[in-house]
């Protein structure tokens, strides 16, 4: 007999048809949905995808519940994603979001509601193999999102169920429609940070920093050797690699190559200057393995939409893991994760220091 498992459900065509087939499979499902922000108080509640997801859970005959954790969120995700580009990083806060509230906080609710399983709408595959629980590529390699999960702990992985590994975006759209789910198969996917609205981060920030003018102060821009050539806007404002948007010219195509938050500057230079071919991450997570060795090769992803690119492991220790590329690669970003490919398992991930 099947047990009993919690879904986390956004109101999204994902989860709505995980649900379907969680049913079908024989699984006693509870369904939750998070209240996290409203964006009328600089904060989000998704109340109308939550009515769709209650009728669902109705029509399926399994309880729904809706839990306010907007406090928790915001210390939690806000504080941090606020304190990063403060510091002049660039940070991922959906990784961040999967180890703390979706495999963190959920987790406490399946305990509750005593859940064996917690199931996602996840384009993920998980398999246990070697006393280990292995996450890898999804069947879509478009929709593929284990990029974000290779902080999550092997504990959560072992009460992790992900009904749509197997399935391409387009036969879950298909299925939506199998299951008279039109309207929330009709519905538009975002694909940007949950709590930021139009994609515009630097609208959020200026919101959500109490005495913004005060923290986020203008500096000087620099070349690569130090000489003043501008000034900026406050250093939340760049990322690595930005080109547009600096309002500086200098005849020539340049770029952010580095944010240095201490001395409140902004270094730039040209494309060529974004090379570089070792990284270094820290609060790592290992998930295929136990242990790494030195010399071991992966493909490491340093953005989620970015290729991956060949490397090897030169150390690691306690605290840091060191890798060397075999060719030069651009826009390493301070704060975001470094994933470590074995083919299309995950080996492991950090966050990246330099």
């Amino acid at each position: 007999m099947k047990k009993r498992v919690l879904l986390a459900m956004s109101g999204g065509v994902d989860s709505s048809v995980s649900a379907f087939l969680l049913k079908e499979q024989g699984y006693e499902i509870v369904g939750l949905t998070m209240r996290v922000w409203d964006y009328s108080n600089n904060r989000w509640r998704n109340d109308g995808a939550i009515e769709q997801t209650k009728k669902i859970a109705e029509e399926l005959g399994f309880p729904f519940h809706v839990i306010d954790i907007e406090d928790r969120f915001e210390e939690t995700i806000i504080k941090y994603f606020i304190s990063e580009y403060l510091s002049g990083k660039t940070p991922n806060p959906c990784v961040l979001c999967n180890k703390t509230i979706k495999w963190g906080a959920f987790m406490e609710f399946a305990d509750k509601y005593n859940c064996d399983y917690l199931a996602s709408g996840h384009y993920i595959k998980l398999r246990y193999e070697n006393d280990r629980y292995v996450i890898s590529k999804a069947e879509d390699d478009f929709k593929d999102q284990s990029y974000f999960l290779w902080a999550v702990s092997q504990e959560s992985f072992s009460r992790a169920i992900f009904p749509l590994a197997e399935y391409q975006k387009s036969e879950v759209k298909k299925l939506a429609l199998k299951y008279g789910l039109t309207q929330i198969a009709a519905k538009k996917e975002s694909s940007e940070i949950c709590f930021i609205e139009n994609d515009d981060y630097r609208s959020f920030l200026k919101n959500a920093i109490n005495d913004y003018d005060k923290k986020v102060l203008t500096g000087n821009f620099v070349d690569t050797k130090g000489k003043i050539i501008g000034t900026h806007k406050g250093i939340v404002n760049y990322t690595i690699g930005q080109r547009r948007g600096l309002e500086i010219a200098l005849g020539y195509p340049i770029y952010v190559i580095k944010i240095n938050a201490k001395e409140n500057e902004v270094v730039l230079g040209i494309k060529e200057d974004l090379n570089q071919r070792t990284l270094k991450v820290e609060n790592y997570n290992l998930i295929k393995y136990d242990t790494l060795h030195i010399g071991m090769e992966v493909e490491t992803k340093i953005r989620y939409k970015s290729k991956g690119f060949n490397s090897k492991i030169v150390s690691i220790d306690k605290d840091y893991i060191n890798l060397e590329f075999y060719d030069d690669i651009q826009g390493v970003s301070p704060g975001q994760s470094a994933v470590f490919y074995e083919g299309n398992d995950i080996v492991g991930g950090g966050i990246i220091v330099e």
